[in-house]
């Protein structure tokens, strides 16, 4: 069965737009606002969600496959979610890992933090610099 997409746009102060696939939480207006910020690690990204230091920022991963071990309540940094938004290239949508307990996509579902898939990560860093 193959779930429709919803379309999703990140759009910067510079004007630069990117188009993507929503994921995630779905904000009732459907807008989220926040610093986008980058992320260049290769693992842990559950823990970078979850820490209080991004409070208010959008985190756009560079690693191009996110999601690929899932994530669990174990490797939680702090009790919920503070950033804003999560940007990605590719979302895994099946985690491979018995620690898992749920995927990436659910998991910002329930935290109510939407995101974005399938964009440039790598130009959008650049633009961030």
């Amino acid at each position: 069965m193959t779930l429709p997409i919803t379309e999703s746009k990140l759009v910067l102060e510079d004007g630069s737009v990117f188009e993507g696939e929503a994921i995630g939480y779905a904000p009732e207006n459907g807008i989220a606002v926040g610093e986008v910020v980058f992320n260049t690690t290769m693992t842990g990204y559950q823990e970078v969600i979850t820490d209080p230091s991004y409070a208010g920022q959008i985190i756009t991963f560079t690693t191009s496959h996110i999601g690929n071990y899932g994530t669990n309540n174990a490797d939680n940094e702090s009790r919920g979610t503070f950033a804003r938004g999560v940007i990605v290239r590719d979302l895994a949508r099946r985690p491979s890992n018995w620690r898992a307990t749920d995927d990436l996509d659910d998991m910002l579902t329930a935290s109510r933090l939407p995101g974005i898939a399938g964009l440039d990560t790598r130009r959008l860093t650049r633009l961030l610099r």
